[in-house]
């Protein structure tokens, strides 16, 4: 079966309001000094009052259309990575499509008689949404050859924040991606195989509450487990080791080493963690790729802010191996390679 799959167009979109580690030194106990030594986190966007982030999902979604050249309304499949999504029914991909004017009434061209509707659909693989995104895109591509593939990744984390909590307060950031996938055209680059892995005895390491668990009545004030929680130890030793072990597999399967590899991009959680990983693949620092620094751990999103910054810069090129990589809560982790 085919599983060719094409990157033909690429978006992103952060809110405009900033908070500074500065912001953050007015309401807790920390300093600009203790935020940047520890994550190198400077700043993260976040959602303004009365902002959802289906505004950046669509925002990056038409920057991709763009990008790729094509008419809206070939798409023919919108899927959706996220954790925070806007409301737990529907799916951030059926309100995407309502913003985007697509529906199965709405003259979208027909273009398999095996796949005549839009498909729309939500999943949540944390941090590493992004990678399952491209091997589900992978799966879809295989079996509908002509498809158009929207994939999103968007968060508003800031929405789930305990901001008396420095530990995890300080990390995040909200934004949102969007790639074209196709298996045929014109592209921006070939993503060549993805690996994937889980481990759900470590499902209480990162954890975010407020789904059926909550047993809330009208009225009921929500407490400190409706916000994210994060055993930060532990997850920087999972996260350091899925990342490396899941990169060497996808690597050997593909009969290539670290020294093929022009560019890799993490995701940009924490700059130690990238850092760790880096030292473990030995991969030289010069091909190694952050920008956490500006919009911290934006969960799904943070590699392909990562990439549009990198393409920006001249970095991410058409043909030169790229190696992607991403670990998030579940665990879930997963390896990605483009040229």
């Amino acid at each position: 079966m085919n599983s060719t799959c094409y990157i033909a167009g690429l978006g992103t979109s952060v809110p405009e309001k900033k908070l500074s580690n500065f912001d953050f030194e007015k309401i807790m106990d920390t300093s600009n000094e203790w935020i940047v030594s520890r994550t190198g986190i400077k700043t993260r966007h976040v959602l303004a009052e009365g902002q959802n982030i289906s505004d950046i999902a669509y925002e990056a979604s038409l920057k991709a259309i763009v990008d790729a050249k094509i008419d809206k309304s070939e798409i023919t499949h919108i899927l959706v990575a996220t954790c925070s999504p806007q409301k737990l029914s529907p799916s951030l991909a059926c309100i995407l499509a309502q913003n985007l004017g697509l529906s199965s009434t709405s003259g979208l061209q027909t273009i398999s008689t095996h796949n005549p509707s839009l498909v729309c659909f939500d999943f949540n693989a944390a941090c590493s949404g992004f990678i399952y995104g491209l091997e589900i895109a992978r799966a879809f591509l295989a079996l509908h050859s002509n498809s158009t593939i929207l994939l999103v990744t968007a968060e508003g984390l800031s929405r789930r924040l305990n901001f008396q909590d420095r530990t995890t307060s300080i990390l995040f950031g909200d934004g949102a991606g969007a790639v074209i996938l196709r298996n045929h055209g014109d592209y921006l680059y070939k993503v060549h195989d993805v690996s994937l892995g889980s481990d759900g005895d470590y499902c209480d390491l990162i954890q975010i509450g407020g789904g059926t668990e909550f047993e809330a009545k009208v009225g009921d004030v929500v407490d400190e487990s409706f916000f994210l929680t994060m055993q930060g130890r532990e997850v920087f030793k999972s996260a350091v080791r899925g990342m490396a072990q899941e990169s060497l597999k996808l690597l050997e399967k593909n009969s290539l080493t670290v020294n093929d590899i022009d560019l890799f991009i993490t995701h940009q959680a924490n700059l130690r963690i990238i850092e760790a990983v880096g030292e473990r693949l030995s991969i030289s620092q010069d091909k190694v790729f952050t920008n956490l620094e500006k919009y911290g751990n934006t969960s799904a999103s943070s590699i392909l802010l990562a990439m549009e910054e990198a393409r920006e810069q001249g970095k991410l090129k058409k043909g030169a191996k790229t190696l992607l990589t991403a670990f998030g809560s579940g665990l879930t982790w997963g390896s990605a390679l483009l040229s």
